[in-house]
C-alpha cells in the first residue's frame, strides 16, 4: 500500500487535533475539519471503534481524502465504566470540561465518600484509518491510572487534569506534553496504525 501524502484529521476538537497530527510524520500534508468548514458527524455508535469508524468515513468521504480519526474517552471503574463514549458529552451542549470534571467528582461522591481509595480509571481511544475506496484499519490503545482528587495543571484538554497514569505522580494536565504523548492511549493506538505512514 502507497504511504500516504495527505489525510484529513477527523475531529473538530482543536486539542485532539494537535495531538494526532504531533503523532504523524512531519511530510504529510494535513487537513482540518475546521478549516474546511465541515461540522462533525452525529456520534450514534454503541462504542468508541464505531463512533471512530463514523466519524473517519464521514469526513473522507466528505473531502474524497484518506482520513485518520478517533474517538476516547475515560473509563471509571466506581462509575461501573462511565462516562465512556459519553466523555464529552457530560460537558453538556458546549463541551465544557470543567462541568464534566465537577460531574466526575460530584457521581464518585455520590456512590462513596472516600472515593479516592478506589479510584481506578482508564482512557481509552480507538482509531480508525478510512480510504475512500470504503478500506479501513482500526486499533484501539489504553492507558490506566487514578483520578486525581482535584484537578491539577493547564496542559492537555478534556480530562486530562485529573488522570495520573500509573507509574507517575502528575496528572496528564501536570505532565510535559511529550511525555505524555510518548505514554497516552491515543499514542499506543496510533502505534499500530504507524506502519501505513512510514
Amino acid at each position: 500500500m502507497n504511504k500516504i501524502k495527505e489525510i484529513i484529521i477527523g475531529t473538530n476538537n482543536q486539542g485532539k487535533y494537535k495531538e494526532i497530527c504531533d503523532l504523524l510524520p512531519n511530510g504529510i500534508k494535513k487537513y482540518s475539519p475546521i478549516d474546511l468548514k465541515i461540522l462533525s458527524p452525529e456520534e450514534t455508535g454503541k462504542s468508541f471503534e464505531e463512533n471512530s469508524f463514523i466519524k473517519a468515513s464521514y469526513f473522507s468521504k466528505k473531502k474524497n481524502l484518506i482520513c485518520l480519526s478517533d474517538d476516547s474517552g475515560l473509563e471509571i471503574d466506581l462509575l461501573d465504566g462511565r462516562p465512556g463514549i459519553y466523555s464529552s458529552r457530560w460537558g453538556g451542549k458546549n463541551k465544557n470540561f470543567d462541568l464534566a470534571i465537577k460531574k466526575v467528582f460530584d457521581e464518585m461522591s455520590n456512590i462513596n465518600k472516600n472515593w479516592q481509595t478506589k479510584s481506578n480509571a482508564r482512557f481509552v481511544c480507538s482509531m480508525t484509518l478510512y480510504y475512500p475506496d470504503g478500506k479501513s484499519f482500526s486499533s484501539t490503545g489504553t492507558i490506566n491510572g487514578k483520578i486525581s482528587a482535584e484537578k491539577k495543571g493547564r496542559n492537555g484538554f478534556g480530562y486530562d487534569p485529573i488522570f495520573i497514569p500509573n507509574g507517575y505522580k502528575e496528572t496528564f494536565g501536570e505532565m510535559d506534553s511529550k511525555l505524555k504523548m510518548s505514554i497516552d492511549h491515543r499514542f499506543n493506538a496510533f502505534i499500530k496504525l504507524k506502519k501505513f505512514f512510514i
